[in-house]
């Protein structure tokens, strides 16, 4: 487990990707603003159109437009960074905002259990999105943020989300996996195969790492109803880990979690409405 953003592996790719000839202007607006990543909170123009493959002029244009509807906002120096815009139509999403706000009260019961690092995450695509994080000050160190990403094999929240992701993105995982930014007891991809079965057998997963820090985690998935939609999971330092009782307050948190949100998808259903976590 590699509870840290992986380094020293070469540049992160960006999200955004490089525009093709006559993309549509909002594919070109979204390379934009997927340049912007933990190294790269402020751009200058020239740096926002390198990073994004769009020539300086159109980055330009493109630039005035976000900054006008809010997207962006540009600083005195002239660098540019993600403006409030993108967050206020961000808490509209089901499965951030909506999601958090269900698991939260039940997040909180348990961070004041374990007193360490409580996660919630989602997958998106090949990645796994951290949408909260509870924290004691003293807890041991990691480095990750609510809307982070990490590669899925590398943390407990991520091996869950990948466990019960469609095959294809199981198949692509395993496949490039790599070893040394991994889990500690997963040294190949045949065990990470294996490993992905023992998860959806019990329903949750132990990881640990020696280094930057030793740390173990334990995870388990929130369903809605069938469907898993999103991990919880608990960091804390391996020392201890396992007499800690860690492993049945994470599992029993998931459960409830996941209780709520289907008692939520049967009341939307006799109201008539659609449903998404409240």
């Amino acid at each position: 487990m590699n509870e840290t953003p992986a380094s020293g592996s070469g540049p992160r790719p960006r999200r955004g990707g490089k525009p093709t000839a006559g993309q549509p202007v909002v594919d070109r607006a979204f390379a934009l603003l997927g340049s912007f990543d933990d190294e790269h909170r402020a751009q200058t123009l020239a740096e926002l159109a390198q990073r994004s493959g769009t020539p300086r002029s159109s980055a330009l244009r493109l630039a005035r437009s976000l900054v006008q509807a809010g997207a962006l906002e540009r600083l005195d120096d002239g660098r540019y960074v993600v403006g409030l815009r993108l967050l206020e139509t961000a808490s509209l999403a089901p499965r951030g905002h909506g999601l958090r706000a269900v698991a939260m009260p039940f997040m909180e019961d348990l961070f004041h259990v374990t007193r360490q690092h409580v996660l919630l995450a989602v997958r998106e695509q090949q990645e796994a999105l951290l949408v909260e994080r509870l924290s004691a000050l003293d807890a041991s160190p990691v480095q990750y943020r609510v809307g982070g990403r990490l590669p899925l094999a590398s943390t407990g929240a991520g091996l869950v989300l990948l466990a019960f992701a469609p095959t294809a993105v199981q198949d692509h995982a395993i496949a490039t996996y790599e070893p040394a930014r991994g889990h500690e007891d997963i040294p190949t991809s045949a065990d990470l195969r294996r490993v992905l079965a023992e998860v959806r057998r019990g329903d949750h997963v132990f990881g640990r790492q020696e280094r930057p820090w030793r740390l173990a985690t334990v995870a388990a998935p929130v369903r809605d109803g069938h469907k898993v939609v999103a991990a919880l999971s608990v960091v804390a330092p391996s020392t201890g880990f396992a007499d800690a009782g860690y492993g049945p307050a994470v599992r029993a948190t998931a459960r409830a979690i996941s209780r709520r949100l289907e008692e939520d998808g049967r009341r939307a259903g006799r109201s008539g409405h659609a449903h998404t976590p409240r």
